[in-house]
């Protein structure tokens, strides 16, 4: 698998990443140690996780599986702080005291003495700005972390916060942000990615196959074991399932007809070969659907069809 620079660093990311929100939860331990060896298997070595992901579980298991079932070296481990939903609701705290105790429980249950990419998860309006990004200078100046990023900013926060690590000399530079990028949610193209792109930011779109929703699986209905059935997610998969949203989804199956590939594969390079997008992270339930992912390696959109999901993914976002 082809690699990619993060941004304006020497940290080169396979330009797939494999996500773990389901790690600990809907995937067990067998699945995910499947997951872990396929995917560097076919080349790839970037790794999201997050302190809020099953309440922990995830790194729990991620952690269990480096030095074990795969060389530590091999992965590049990135994980989030930020949300916890441990009282049951989601809860947003980006204090400097919250984030660096998350990052240390962290490091703990990875079983590692520090991650390769640190994410402040979400921008939060309590906390100063200033405050939250001095956690990502102590952070990387201490060893916990090498590089950092942050996730689910705006455009004008985006700038906010790369500028200010880039004003003074020894703050530790944005290296990445991740956020929602899919044909069926454009919408940071308006002003995310300028951002990014102006201020050396690489890119990390997570849920590329909107939410699940490209990969076809709900042209006919909401299967009983899907996300959209479920009472967690289920709001979270029907925001796509608007008229709009089943047009794109029409669109990208024909593309998937005409080409002999899946929707999802479709739909996955897609947002790989956008301009300024490092590496979508990609997240399954089971090895299996991991695997039609990792064979779009050698895949490339024909112009024409790229242009045609273009045109009509291209309307209100």
């Amino acid at each position: 698998m082809q690699r990619r620079a993060l941004g304006r660093t020497g940290l080169r990311v396979s330009r797939l990443g494999l996500g773990t929100m389901t790690w600990g939860g809907d995937t067990d331990e067998h699945e995910a140690r499947e997951q872990l060896t396929a995917f560097l298997g076919a080349g790839g070595n970037l790794v999201d996780t997050a302190a809020g992901y099953t309440d922990g579980r995830s790194e729990e298991l991620l952690g269990s599986l480096l030095g074990s079932a795969v060389p530590r070296d091999e992965v590049v481990v990135a994980t989030k702080a930020g949300i916890s939903r441990r009282t049951g609701t989601r809860v947003l705290d980006t204090s400097r005291g919250s984030l660096l105790a998350t990052l240390d429980a962290s490091l703990k249950r990875l079983g590692v003495d520090h991650v390769d990419l640190w994410q402040v998860h979400v921008w939060s309006d309590e906390t100063p700005v200033e405050e939250t990004l001095g956690a990502i200078d102590f952070a990387v100046s201490t060893g916990r972390t090498a590089y950092a990023g942050i996730s689910n900013y705006n455009g004008w926060q985006t700038g906010q916060a790369a500028t200010w690590q880039r004003a003074v000399p020894g703050r530790a530079p944005l290296a990445s942000t991740q956020v929602e990028y899919s044909l069926v949610n454009r919408k940071v193209e308006q002003e995310v990615l300028p951002a990014a792109r102006a201020l050396g930011l690489g890119v990390l779109p997570w849920s590329p196959l909107g939410r699940g929703v490209l990969t076809g699986k709900y042209r006919a209905g909401t299967p009983s074991d899907s996300r959209g059935a479920s009472r967690i997610f289920g709001n979270f998969v029907d925001a796509y399932l608007d008229d709009r949203g089943r047009g794109i989804v029409e669109a990208t199956a024909k593309a998937a007809d005409g080409l002999g590939w899946t929707p999802l594969q479709v739909a996955l390079v897609w947002v790989r070969d956008r301009p300024g997008v490092t590496s979508p992270i990609v997240g399954a339930r089971t090895s299996a659907q991991l695997t039609d992912a990792l064979e779009i390696e050698d895949k490339t959109l024909p112009e024409e069809i790229a242009s045609a999901l273009d045109d009509v993914s291209g309307g209100s976002w």
